[in-house]
């Protein structure tokens, strides 16, 4: 049974909303006509209906400010997109050509939707609006740069006022309907030039840290996508074509997995059919042959590796062999060394995932399985349906575009910390291997040397700390997922330190946060967030204990620390309860408490306990904490 017809069956059954989890592999080997079809279907889902059979589903508010384009007419693309990635929108639509009011009246019924996400479809003819009839290129520059200006405001009112919510704009391709109503070259080629500054300009107020976005839709035309559609743009009012809605609606999606942090780790690649052509089995070493295909893909792996990415292999061969093949093999372009870890056996490749994940401390949600095999595929997307597993096929030139197509690795900010992530889990792997050679736990830690330091966060770390609260899920006490803006917000009203950690193979860099509300008598631990990276060395329990012997220090009596309960993070809670703290309510007694779920937890200062003894730890933090606590003594006292 198709998925689009299982879609239909399970709507006209009204079970469609409790089928919800099962729709992503419904829709996943859908071709574009048959997920549109989807998508009009997975509009007409209640959000409510949904999370009343599913609470735990990720849902995204998401309001549709439009000009010339119908708003309502991108609802159904976003759909299918975000359930093909396992994400409920929850969308509010405007009103035709109202972008410019929705997007600045605070009292608008969109604003009052509190979108996680703003959608402002741009369009060609919204861009041109202001035009003389008959008009030259000096005026499309002339009206191109106040609807730049217009934009550009509206951009800076959004960081603004609405914290929280991320603005997305879109560029807007230049219509071969505009360009050929001027007859000289020489005019063109100055509309052209004015255009591509306007879109310049555009993506210069990109700014994913800080609640702005824009959105390239140049790559979206390049790959076929066509702009408008002439008669739904003269007879229905509905100008941009379906082709660019559903990549807009696929971009926006990439965006939403990207803000929550839901962003792929490893690439996980077959070998025989996938980079190089043959099996090395049956043909050996001198008989397989890489050649172009495989090349513009191994080109485009060593590139996502040089990013951060992991990049691990699996595949039904002898291990050995593998690896001379990789050293020797005259067309490679990747090595042995270009893989963190190497699974090379006869047995089913789902389990050979299971294993990658675990050797690398990740979940198996966090993979992406690349293999040219449909059987392989099929049995991995059965077994583990939180890996990605792109649809390829027996033609080795379309491997890399649909490696790509859906961005798995997609994130706001590329960091060093990112790019240094390979390295770091092949230092990972080395510190497995002592451990299993020192069969003493606790001579194991003794061994490692770690060092920890804690200390005010600097702007550059801003981003990074941003990333780890989208990313971190065992150890996020609050679950929070905050951006660049309110991170440097938080610093600017409370204490944000950043926590880097060491041990004898190397340097993890910036692991972790700690968000410090510090009071004159009693300090809040608002928020902590620890990379999963770092677990097993008991550095957490050395961060809280520092932390606490600080507070001591700084006068303060009580620590107080958050909790909130996101399925994932019991370690934080069971962290708290071995330091000592224990629930409070907001009557002062012992209990559960708290809005939203939210429990504090509470200890006194005095007596804390000793960092762990294998872990050397340092914190600095005297400057911005005595700062705040004075003005909160100033405040308190009214001077």
């Amino acid at each position: 049974m198709s998925g689009l017809r299982e879609v239909r069956e399970l709507h006209a059954a009204g079970q469609l909303a409790a089928a919800y989890p099962r729709v992503r592999t419904l829709l996943d080997r859908l071709d574009a006509d048959r997920l549109a079809g989807a998508g009009v279907i997975l509009s007409r889902l209640a959000p409510g209906e949904v999370l009343r059979h599913h609470p735990g589903t990720q849902v995204v508010r998401v309001t549709v400010s439009a000009g010339r384009a119908v708003p309502g007419a991108v609802v159904a693309p976003l759909a299918a997109e975000f359930a093909r990635h396992g994400m409920l929108p929850d969308v509010r639509a405007g009103e035709f050509n109202g972008w410019v009011g929705e997007l600045t009246d605070p009292s608008s019924p969109l604003a009052a939707h509190r979108p996680d996400l703003a959608l402002c479809v741009l369009d060609p003819f919204t861009v041109f609006e202001g035009l003389p009839q008959t008009w030259s290129a000096a005026d499309a520059e002339r009206v191109l740069g106040e609807r730049l200006d217009l934009i550009a405001r509206l951009a800076a009112s959004h960081r603004q006022q609405r914290p929280g919510s991320t603005l997305v704009l879109n560029t807007v391709p230049l219509l071969r309907h505009h360009a050929q109503q001027l007859l000289d070259l020489a005019s063109r080629a100055e509309l052209g030039i004015a255009w591509r500054e306007f879109t310049s300009g555009l993506l210069r107020l990109s700014r994913p840290g800080e609640g702005v976005v824009v959105l390239d839709l140049d790559p979206v035309t390049a790959a076929g996508a066509r702009a408008d559609d002439p008669r739904m743009g003269v007879h229905a009012g509905s100008p941009l074509a379906t082709s660019l809605l559903a990549g807009y609606a696929r971009e926006v999606a990439h965006l939403a997995r990207a803000l929550r942090g839901d962003t792929k780790k490893c690439l996980v690649l077959d070998l025989d059919g996938t980079l190089w052509d043959g099996t090395l089995d049956a043909d050996g070493p001198d008989g397989v042959q890489v050649g172009a295909a495989h090349r513009q893909l191994q080109a485009a792996v060593r590139q996502l590796g040089s990013q951060g990415v992991l990049v691990a292999l699996c595949t039904k061969n002898d291990e050995e062999r593998v690896r001379r093949a990789l050293r020797a093999h005259p067309g490679m372009l990747l090595r042995e060394g270009d893989f963190t870890t190497i699974a090379a056996g006869w047995g089913p490749k789902h389990e050979a995932l299971v294993r990658i994940a675990e050797e690398l401390g990740l979940s198996t949600g966090s993979l992406v399985f690349v293999d040219d095999t449909a059987a392989e595929r099929d049995l991995v997307r059965s077994a583990l349906p939180g890996t990605a597993v792109p649809a390829l096929d027996a033609e080795p030139a379309l491997h890399t575009d649909r490696l790509l197509a859906d961005g798995w690795f997609d994130t706001l900010k590329l960091t060093d910390d990112d790019r240094a992530r390979p390295e770091r889990y092949r230092r990972r792997a080395r510190r497995a291997r002592l451990r299993e050679e020192l069969l003493d736990h606790r001579a194991f830690l003794r061994s490692l040397d770690v060092v920890v330091r804690i200390a005010p966060a600097t702007a550059p770390d801003l981003p990074r700390i941003a990333q780890l609260t989208a990313r971190t899920n065992r150890l996020n006490a609050t679950g929070a997922r905050w951006t660049t803006a309110e991170v440097t917000d938080r610093a600017r009203t409370g204490a944000v330190l950043g926590i880097r950690a060491a041990d004898r193979f190397g340097d993890e860099g910036l692991a972790g946060a700690l968000f410090i509300r510090p009071e004159p008598v009693r300090w809040t631990l608002e928020n902590l967030a620890l990379s999963c990276r770092v677990l097993g060395r008991e550095i957490e329990d050395a961060c809280l204990a520092a932390l606490v012997a600080a507070a001591r220090d700084a006068g303060a009596r009580q620590l107080r620390a958050h909790w909130r309960d996101t399925g994932a993070n019991a370690a934080v809670r069971e962290l708290y309860l071995r330091h000592g703290f224990a629930p409070e309510r907001p009557d002062g007694r012992n209990g559960r408490n708290g809005p939203d779920g939210l429990w504090v937890f509470a200890r006194p200062t005095a007596a804390p306990q000793q960092p762990p003894e294998h872990v050397e730890i340092d914190i600095t933090m005297q400057a911005t904490m005595q700062a705040t606590v004075e003005e909160g003594s100033c405040a308190a006292s009214g001077n």
